[in-house]
């Protein structure tokens, strides 16, 4: 192949290669040495590609032997995110479950911090207090969290891929959403661990599985039922997450509510590591034709289901910075950003006749320009009400009305002087049993 044909290829496909490496090597100063080493591996070996469409396989079967020299060479320490992972190093058989296999599957099925201290306590050769020393916290505290984390090992094991492969059952939601309140408190937010699929939420780990209805405001009415489940472990340009199943049913009509019998399934792959949570694949169904996409697709993915730097995903660890200021319904946003996710406050939420203590995730078109959502999160990090709104010119052209006109009924929010309008909320199956 030509050298400009190589050039214009490597060029187009430069930015897919920086966040396939940048998935596997953490050290980023590693992960540019890394790429620039296969640009110079492309250009040099080049003329031993003969047709443009065999490039992009080329390249990656380029960079995974780059990335297998890097895991072998024993001068240099690279972590990534699948190396933690001890299913893929136990030995399976097509039926039944081995006993390694069952202690797999259970620390699968952790929390990537719970599965990491056992694996170090429990499966390397060193001491509790080598190990506290290793992570840097005293021994009192490493035999704290052991002993929850056994805990935790205990409740699930063993874990078995029948309970993967349980049905997801349709949970029953009221017609109408209960009637709730949310009181801003004067006491100081707490910090709180939401490790979910930001607009999704389902936690991306095995055995997860839950439900949320949406309601249409000012009529309160059910209009969609999201069903989700964790369907097993999964993998995508080498790099290991889970799968997610969604399933959604929407109503026929506002006047039958007559359930209706299409759903729109979708698959993701997603991740979960000790900081982020971040979606690898999405599929779907399209006229017949499933349809699939990848963190390695540029925009096609990364519009829709992408965050962060490098599709780096949303932090799971969640505190207040400042940013956002919340006075009632008047919004102000502190930041030089005119897009920002933070804490605003701690809210008590009376629904279902439960007070929940909360703290209010204001996300302000980071994820949707012109839109804003409000996430309530308990101390568990469990979601408790969910509400979007709508800045009053969004799609404007399509719609014809600014939002206000569109429901004069509906609670507004001012956002450094941008009027938003509440649209629909959120709730989930455990806020209701």
């Amino acid at each position: 192949m030509k050298q400009t044909e190589l050039e214009t290829l490597l060029t187009e496909n430069y930015s897919a290669l920086e966040r396939y490496i940048k998935f596997r090597i953490s050290d980023k100063t590693a992960a540019d040495d890394i790429v620039q080493d296969i640009c110079l591996t492309v250009l040099t070996h080049g003329e031993t590609l003969r047709q443009p469409e065999s490039f992009r396989p080329w390249l990656y079967r380029i960079a995974r032997n780059k990335l297998n020299d890097v895991y072998r060479s024993p001068s240099r320490e690279i972590q990534t995110d699948k190396m933690d992972s001890i299913g893929v190093a136990v030995g399976r058989r097509s039926h039944g479950l081995t006993q390694h296999e069952a202690v797999s599957e259970t620390l699968a099925a952790l929390r990537d911090a719970d599965r990491k201290l056992l694996m170090l306590c429990y499966m390397s050769d060193i001491t509790q207090k080598e190990a506290a020393e290793q992570l840097g916290i005293p021994l009192s505290t490493l035999k704290t969290r052991l002993t929850a984390a056994r805990n935790r090992f205990r409740e699930r094991y063993p874990y078995t891929k029948e309970m993967e492969r349980t049905a997801m059952k349709k949970t029953i939601f009221p017609e109408r959403i209960p009637d709730y309140t949310i009181i801003q408190r004067s006491d100081e937010p707490f910090e709180v661990l939401h490790e979910a699929i930001i607009g999704w939420g389902i936690v991306p780990r095995l055995g997860e599985k839950c439900a949320w209805a949406a309601y249409d405001f000012p009529e309160k009415q059910l209009t969609d039922i999201m069903r989700m489940e964790v369907t097993g472990r999964a993998e995508v340009h080498g790099i290991e997450g889970v799968e997610v199943r969604t399933v959604e049913s929407g109503w026929d009509s506002d006047q039958n509510m007559v359930f209706a019998t299409k759903e729109t399934e979708r698959w993701f792959i997603a991740q979960l590591t000790d900081t982020r949570c971040r979606l690898l694949a999405e599929s779907h169904i399209e006229d017949g034709v499933k349809k699939c996409y990848t963190f390695l697709d540029g925009a096609p993915f990364l519009d829709n289901w992408g965050y962060g730097e490098d599709n780096c995903g949303f932090a799971t660890h969640w505190k207040p910075h400042g940013t956002i200021v919340k006075n009632g319904n008047t919004v102000t946003i502190t930041s030089d950003k005119d897009t920002v996710i933070d804490v605003c406050g701690r809210f008590d939420v009376t629904i279902n006749g439960k007070t929940y203590d909360t703290v209010c995730v204001m996300d302000i078109e980071t994820y949707e320009t012109k839109i804003m959502t409000e996430t309530y999160l308990d101390r568990e990090g469990r979601i408790v009400l969910w509400r979007r709104f709508n800045r009053n010119d969004w799609r404007y052209n399509r719609i014809g009305q600014l939002w206000t006109e569109r429901f004069p009924e509906n609670e507004t929010v001012t956002i450094n002087g941008e009027t938003y309008v509440h649209w629909y909320d959120c709730i989930y199956d455990w806020i209701i049993k």
